[in-house]
């Protein structure tokens, strides 16, 4: 009975394809499945419908814009102002100023009609009023777990603009990359975080925004620092100097936002960090402040930021 099925059913394969080959098909059958134009994006403030490679599209979000850069995407609106060397190209020309990096221009923004707004920390508050205007995803950054968190906003953004092989690529290659940090920072010897900023020196550890170095790359914290939110503990030479760590890496805020102020290398250049093992041993390491402090998660920042904490613990 099962070779008699068998044969039944053979027969109205066949059937149905002969009908097909004389016309009697349905119209969706003739042509393939439209491609979906819209995808539903996950972020950290719900869930939106974006369309598929939107026209226009605007970002609050360096790190996303870095991204976007590294896919050959094109990115019509930007905030103005504080842009670093690295996404100069977007300054001026026929980029709208969407605003500043704190407060968006909602008046710009709805008159250029944008496709897809991407936004993060800086402006998260702004997220239901630019949602009336256009599509918008919020890209922020989970401290708790960057690399997922990036990964998740990245391979979203792949998807956005047909991109998911090249992410995938981006993404493996990154990958080895903080395996062999991680790996190389075992022996290293631990580190501290400093940010320099109108003279004064903040320390940030794990779990902080610059945590990376620490959470990810594998470096042993050499003291456990106190952080609320995004800001760092207050802390002086002489604990610098207590604490003697192995390695120092240093942001320079008043670099990263053009503020005057002395330079990171001068605020720390005293008898009491000299004397860590970090400046005895060459092992200052001075953090491109752009790279760190505005751009951030981007895959080919990232990547570079990578790259400097792996020169540092295999020197």
């Amino acid at each position: 009975m099962a070779h008699v099925r068998l044969a039944v059913l053979s027969a109205a394969a066949a059937a149905t394809l002969a009908l097909t080959a004389c016309g009697g098909s349905s119209e969706a059958a003739d042509e393939p499945a439209a491609a979906s134009t819209v995808v539903e994006v996950a972020h950290a403030q719900g869930t939106t419908e974006v369309p598929v490679d939107p026209e226009t599209v605007f970002t609050f979000d360096l790190g996303a814009l870095d991204t976007l850069d590294a896919l050959g995407v094109e990115v019509a609106g930007v905030p103005q102002g504080t842009l670093p060397a690295q996404l100069s190209d977007y300054e001026g020309g026929d980029i709208t100023n969407i605003g500043s990096m704190k407060e968006p221009d909602f008046e710009a923004i709805a008159a250029a009609a944008p496709d897809l707004i991407i936004i993060s920390g800086r402006v998260a508050d702004s997220y239901d009023e630019l949602s009336e205007i256009a599509p918008t995803i919020d890209l922020s950054v989970d401290a708790a777990d960057p690399i997922a968190s990036f990964t998740e906003h990245t391979e979203s953004l792949g998807r956005i603009f047909r991109a998911e092989d090249a992410v995938a690529e981006r993404l493996a290659a990154l990958d080895t990359k903080i395996s062999e940090t991680k790996e190389a920072a075992a022996s290293a010897g631990n580190g501290l975080i400093l940010l320099t900023s109108a003279g004064e020196v903040t320390a940030y550890g794990a779990g902080s925004r610059f945590g990376l170095i620490h959470d990810v790359l594998g470096v042993a914290p050499a003291a456990d620092v106190k952080a609320e939110g995004t800001h760092g503990e207050a802390v002086s030479f002489e604990y610098v100097a207590e604490i003697n760590p192995a390695h120092l890496f240093v942001i320079d805020r008043d670099a990263a936002v053009g503020e005057a102020g002395a330079a990171g290398s001068a605020v720390l250049d005293n008898e009491l960090v000299n004397g860590t093992d970090a400046a005895k041993n060459d092992a200052i390491t001075y953090l491109d402040s752009a790279s760190w402090y505005l751009i951030g998660y981007g895959l080919n920042n990232l990547d570079a930021m990578v790259s400097a904490v792996n020169e540092a613990v295999t020197a």
